[in-house]
């Protein structure tokens, strides 16, 4: 009787270890899981390529992705009151944000790290965009995007060339307190001073309203007949841009530079009827952002400040490379 009840005694304790290894390895699968959130700044082929490298880079580090309704429109007053409403669901403990606005999200994004969620600005960033410095906008781990103002710079260039170093320029961009665009429209006004013979006769903000990037180039090109080239610095911009000078039957006579490299915007520089176009990295920012979410949060990793794709050029030369495929927004 004393051997059968210390068998059963046994066989409880061992009953008991096992039920507390498997409850602990429980907590510990929930305390590992991450989770965290894409915030696109609108419904456009640039976030939804980036949203592709998010989830390609989530499903192989094993990372749970939310991904937010995409903003119908581009502004702080459509993308924050969806931020808050899907943060509001719960569990969320990293948001990967392109920011709609230098200032206007500043606060609420402060809030939501006040709380214990971490931010990474992608495409976009809050103030300045230097996190390394003490400010009310340097909460942020991380700025992952392209180097705009390099990018203005450049296209500054080709377009100079394209040209001849000679005549009138004109710029159609989206927003004016929008760090992405702000810095292309910096470095394109900064490169272009580089060439002495050529002038820059405007600078229009369509609000991301692609007719009205239409409808902003029709009338530059009313008031000047002679622009010689157009720098349109999204994909707003650039079709909206491109329709103009298409209606406006001035194909091959005005060379059009443009940002994003959208099937529409590549199929028109197949045919002829653009001249250059710029493509970001939307994939891999969507990727290095998950990839350094998950360092921070699952090894404890520094995370740089700053990380920067660089470009691809379109050009009629290329266009056609099987290699430059994958640079496609799709």
């Amino acid at each position: 009787m004393k051997k059968a009840l210390m068998i059963l005694m046994v066989l409880l304790v061992i009953f008991s270890m096992s039920a507390n290894l498997f409850a602990n390895g429980q907590q510990d699968k929930g305390k590992d899981e991450i989770t965290m959130l894409f915030m696109p700044g609108v419904a456009d082929p640039f976030y939804y390529m980036m949203e592709k490298g998010v989830r390609a880079k989530a499903e192989e580090l094993g990372v749970n992705v939310i991904v937010a309704e995409y903003p119908k429109s581009w502004g702080p007053e459509v993308q924050v009151p969806i931020l808050e409403a899907t943060v509001a669901q719960g569990g969320v403990d990293m948001i990967l944000i392109a920011p709609t606005a230098i200032d206007a999200l500043v606060a609420p994004l402060k809030k939501l790290y006040d709380k214990g969620i971490e931010i990474i600005t992608v495409d976009t960033f809050l103030g300045d965009g230097d996190y390394s410095k003490d400010s009310d906008y340097s909460f942020p781990l991380s700025y992952i995007g392209s180097d705009n103002e390099k990018g203005g710079r450049e296209i500054a260039e080709h377009l100079a060339e394209m040209i001849g170093k000679k005549g009138k320029v004109y710029v159609n961009s989206t927003n004016p307190d929008v760090s992405s665009v702000m810095g292309r429209v910096k470095g394109f006004k900064e490169g272009i001073k580089e060439f002495p013979d050529i002038k820059l006769v405007g600078v229009d903000y369509n609000m991301d309203v692609q007719q009205k990037a239409t409808d902003q180039t029709l009338a530059a090109l009313q008031k000047d007949p002679d622009i010689a080239g157009i720098f349109a610095t999204n994909v707003y911009s650039s079709q909206g841009a491109y329709q103009a000078v298409v209606n406006a039957g001035l194909i091959g006579a005005v060379k059009l530079a443009t940002w994003d490299a959208t099937v529409d915007m590549i199929n028109a520089l197949k045919k002829g009827q653009v001249d250059l176009v710029l493509a970001q990295k939307p994939y891999e920012i969507g990727y290095l952002a998950v990839e350094w979410g998950y360092k921070y949060l699952h090894d404890g990793a520094e995370v740089p400040k700053k990380v920067i794709p660089g470009f691809e050029y379109f050009t009629p030369e290329n266009v056609n490379d099987p290699d430059m495929d994958q640079y496609i927004y799709k």
